[in-house]
Order: C-alpha cells, then sequence, then structure tokens
C-alpha cells in the first residue's frame, strides 16, 4: 500500500464509525447494527474528520500515477466537504429524497433480506431511531436559532414520510415470527414508531412556522451543490441554455420515434395506447419484480464477453420491491465483502395493480448492466483502487448518473432496443426528463426568466407551480404524483438533477474525442473498461483523467 491508500482506507474507518448510515448505503462492512448520529457533535466530528484527513493529505507524497488519481479524488471530495459544514448546509438538511429521516429508513430496509435478515442487527437500529430522531431535531433547533431551516414545503414533506414509514416498521415483528425477540421486537418498533410520530409533530408545530416559503436557494447555494453532487464548476447560463437545446432536439426524435408505432398520432396519445397495450402491461408487484429480474439477467448474458467482460461476482443482479412503497427507482452496490448483492430496488404499486412496462428496458439498462452494476460493481472489485475509491461512488453523483445515462444511450447504439416502444421509453423515461431536469434545477433555484421561443410562459421568473407545470408536458408519460415527487425533489436537493445529462455530457465527449485521438485503433470496449477502471470521481477530475485514456 501506499501512503495515499493508507491514509484513504483509514479515512473509509473513520468515516463509516461516525456515519453508519451513509456506510451502510455505500456498502462498507462492520457497522452493521448502528446509526448514524445525527446531533450537532455529530455533524462537528464528520466535519473535524474531514478536516484533519486534508490536512494530512497535503503533506502525503504521490509518486505515480495511480496515487496522483487517488490523492485527488479524495482531496476534491474532502474540500467540498469542509465548504458544505462551513457553509452550514449538512446539520439544516431535510428534503424527501436523501436526509437523515430517509438514511434511517434505509439502514433498516437494508437489513430486511426475508429469512437472510440479520434480526440482531435490525434489533439494535429500531432501538437506536428514537436516540439518533432526537440528535436530528437537536441539530435542527440550533440551525433554526442561527437562522438556517429548510424551505418549508421540505419539512412538510419530511413531516409526511415520518407517518409513511410507521406502518412498514410496525409490520417487521410479523416478518420476524414467533422467535425468543418477538417481543422485544414489537417494543423496538412501537418506540421507533412513536419517536417518528413525535418527530413529524415537532416538524410541523416547531419548525414549519419559522421556514421560509422561497424554495430556491440562490447562486452561491447553488454553485456549492453543484460542486458537491458533481465535482464540477458549472457555466450556469450556458448550461440553462444547453438544456433548453437539447430537450428540443430529444423531443423532435421523441416524435419522429411515436410515428413508427402510431403514425399520425400526437405523443400523448401513443403513451396511452402502449400503456393500455397488453404485450408491455405486468399484473402486480411480484410478477413485476420476476419481469425486471429477467431483464437484468438477459442483459447480463448478451453484454458479457461481447461488449464489457463482466466479473463472476457481477453477474448476478439483485431486484427488490421496496417495502415501504417510497424511493422511486434506484441501485445500491455489491457490499465491500460481497455480503450484499449489487440491488435494483424498484417502487411500483403493491398488490396486483398493473404495471406498463415499455419504458422498463431502459431504465434496468440504467440501473443494471451496462449501468450502476457494472461501473459501481466494478469498482468494488478493483483491486487496483484503494478502499475509498472502491466505496466512494455514493459521493459521485456526477460520474455515476452520468454513466448510467450514457449506458441507456449506449444500448441503443449496440441494437438493444430492435422495438420502437422500448426505444420510445428511453428517450421519455430517460433523456426527456432528465434535459428538462437541467432547465427546472437551475431555472427554479436561480429564479430565471423563461426565454422568448420557448413557448411556455416566456419572460416570467421560474416558480415552483410553473415548474410542475413544464414538468407536466415534457416528462412523457408519468402521471401528477410523480411530477410533484419530481420538482419537490429538485428542490430539496439543489444541483442533484443536473447530474444525470450533465455526466453523460462528459462521458460522450470523452469518448468521442479519444475516437478522434486514436483514429481506426479506436477500441470502445477497450475505451469503457479503462474508463471504468478509474474509479469514481468528480466531472473536472475524469474530464481530464479521460483525456489520455
Amino acid at each position: 500500500m501506499t501512503a495515499v491508500d493508507d491514509l484513504a482506507d483509514r479515512y473509509v474507518e473513520d468515516f463509516a464509525s461516525l456515519d453508519p448510515c451513509l456506510a451502510a448505503i455505500m456498502g462498507i462492512a462492520g457497522h452493521d447494527g448502528e446509526l448514524t448520529d445525527y446531533s450537532p457533535g455529530g455533524f462537528g466530528a464528520r466535519a473535524d474528520l474531514a478536516r484533519r484527513t486534508l490536512a494530512a493529505l497535503r503533506t502525503v507524497p504521490a509518486g505515480g500515477d495511480m496515487e496522483r488519481v487517488a490523492a485527488g479524488v479524495l482531496r476534491d471530495r474532502l474540500e467540498v466537504e469542509v465548504a458544505s459544514a462551513e457553509a452550514g448546509i449538512p446539520d439544516a438538511t431535510l428534503n424527501g429524497l436523501d436526509g437523515p429521516l430517509q438514511r434511517l429508513r434505509t439502514c433498516v430496509e437494508l437489513l430486511d433480506r426475508g429469512p437472510d435478515t440479520p434480526w440482531e442487527d435490525v434489533f439494535a437500529r429500531l432501538r437506536g431511531l428514537p436516540a439518533a430522531l432526537s440528535g436530528v431535531r437537536v441539530s435542527l433547533d440550533e440551525a433554526r436559532r442561527a437562522g438556517r431551516v429548510a424551505a418549508v414545503r421540505q419539512v412538510v414533506i419530511t413531516a409526511r414520510q415520518c407517518e409513511g414509514t410507521t406502518g412498514y416498521l410496525a409490520s417487521l415483528p410479523a416478518a420476524y415470527g414467533d422467535g425468543p425477540q418477538r417481543a422485544g421486537l414489537e417494543e423496538a418498533a412501537r418506540a421507533a414508531n412513536q419517536a417518528l410520530l413525535d418527530f413529524a409533530a415537532f416538524l410541523t408545530a416547531e419548525l414549519a412556522p419559522d421556514a421560509p416559503a422561497r424554495d430556491g436557494v440562490g447562486r452561491d447555494r447553488y454553485l456549492l451543490e453543484v460542486r458537491h453532487h458533481l465535482g464540477t464548476r458549472l457555466d450556469l447560463e450556458e448550461t440553462y441554455a444547453w438544456g433548453w437545446e437539447e430537450l428540443a432536439r430529444i423531443e423532435a426524435e421523441m416524435r419522429a420515434t411515436a410515428s413508427r408505432i402510431l403514425p399520425g398520432e400526437p405523443l400523448q396519445a401513443v403513451f396511452a395506447a402502449l400503456d393500455a397495450d397488453p404485450r408491455y402491461r405486468v399484473a402486480g408487484a411480484d410478477v413485476f419484480r420476476g419481469h425486471i429480474q429477467d431483464l437484468a439477467d438477459r442483459a447480463v448474458t448478451d453484454l458479457d464477453g461481447s461488449h464489457f467482460d463482466i466479473p463472476g461476482p457481477l453477474r448476478r443482479i439483485e431486484c427488490r420491491i421496496p417495502p415501504t412503497g417510497s424511493g422511486g427507482v434506484y441501485y445500491l452496490a455489491p457490499a465491500e465483502d460481497l455480503s450484499r448483492p449489487g440491488t435494483v430496488w424498484w417502487t411500483v404499486p403493491p398488490g396486483e395493480v398493473p404495471v406498463a412496462t415499455w419504458s422498463v428496458p431502459a431504465t434496468m439498462f440504467h440501473e443494471g448492466v451496462p449501468g450502476h452494476h457494472l461501473q459501481l460493481g466494478a469498482a468494488v472489485l478493483n483491486p487496483d483502487l484503494n478502499r475509498y475509491q472502491r466505496v466512494c461512488a455514493e459521493l459521485h453523483p456526477g460520474h455515476c448518473e452520468g454513466w448510467a445515462l450514457y449506458a441507456e444511450r449506449l444500448m441503443a447504439e449496440l441494437g438493444f432496443y430492435p422495438d420502437p416502444a422500448h426505444y420510445l421509453g428511453m428517450l421519455a423515461g430517460g433523456q426527456q426528463l432528465r434535459a428538462a431536469r437541467i432547465i427546472l434545477d437551475i431555472g427554479m433555484h436561480l429564479e430565471l426568466p423563461i426565454p422568448h421561443g420557448a413557448g411556455f410562459h416566456e419572460g416570467e421568473r421560474w416558480t415552483r407551480d410553473l415548474g410542475v407545470e413544464f414538468l407536466r408536458r415534457h416528462c412523457g408519460p408519468e402521471g401528477d404524483s410523480f411530477v410533484s415527487f419530481e420538482v419537490d425533489r429538485y428542490l430539496g436537493m439543489p444541483g442533484q438533477a443536473l447530474a444525470y445529462k450533465i455526466g453523460e455530457r462528459v462521458w460522450v465527449a470523452a469518448r468521442e474525442d479519444a475516437r478522434r485521438r486514436h483514429g481506426a485503433g479506436f477500441d470502445l470496449k477497450r475505451f469503457h473498461r479503462d474508463a471504468l477502471a478509474l474509479g469514481p470521481m468528480g466531472l473536472d477530475r475524469l474530464r481530464e483523467e479521460l483525456a489520455s485514456v
């Protein structure tokens, strides 16, 4: 091990002990019964660890290219962690997707593995929930007294999700059965649920009255959040204009594709016809889980050895339906010790509600292979990366989501959408929505004017209501509940929604640059192999490193 590797490995262990919830999501082993301390002391300890490690990193020599890259990746992340702490962001954070509440809930869900559930760890985390929520409350209260409160919309959304989590926790003792800890588990679940209800009451009765009505965070905060999520410094006005251009290009391609399915019909009519077509419907959550599992398995079989070399431990993707019925669609990488397989979580209505499938293949390519599962699993298994590089994917959404969206497009280039309905699903579910996100995320947080010629409230400045109206027009076949969730997600996690299209833009540009540099010697499989071997990193550093691949 080099000195850089040794420092990075020690940082991972110290970080995991201070943030077991994020460590669990990242697949870091060894803290399965623990929860994160979200009190002011916990936030302070994590910020101090980042500062100490950053100071130590400045004194560590980095010799060869691998050490240089490893040191740069860790330094980039630590610098933005320190900047966020100094700006007073982490301890005031509330949102509907990835705040303290969602991480605490996810930590319990991750342990819920049917007959393989480690009930001692479930028990420990349930018992720890009241104290963890109390710590969140103290931090939010201190931040409130300092004038730092999340937008009231995010406060209310979080309170609503507290109440929605109680049913799941109450169901755990029945899943455990009649073993010796049943009574203790029931008591722990009751206490955890009461803590959730108390926390929700605190949010609505005490925090919400002091929460600002304004949703946007403004330019300075937004630029810091872009660094946090993407690892890049963006020209926001250029990116906003590019988002409009990209959306127009994608929608023209959607109309052309739809005309191959139902000539002369508008897009919404084509979407409705596909939703109703029995060829693209499955009956219920259990059948749908089997459907996506089959898609995942076939993609591995079709790609392995031809376009990618997929290591043995990655040839199985576990597809699951979240027990709480919330969270959308997401992927979690294999645990570093491979005790947890790479897993796709896909939220669908419970029971026997029919689910439309014509847009599903692209999403599975995004979440499975050649998307997140190949990308993040390959990092976990890569012996040339240090421990931080192997497990840090959750901290680099621009790299990860950019690759996964690129993977959707790549599969079109490789001929994996022979059915035009599936290709339209890729355009509507992946490309159109992610381009609209560019416009909305930047526009709403900076309250920019809508440009003339847009054909939509021209000259007005973005608001949440305009965002909802706009997304209804530009999000494919999704319904009103999805639209509201998406817009509130952008408002609660500034900059994160840019990760997909901006990251894809970097991956595509790097590939085309490599194609020009290598000419007839360009090998797509080798480019992908060498690019993924670098491991996750911020987009500015990725752009620099891919210039020599």
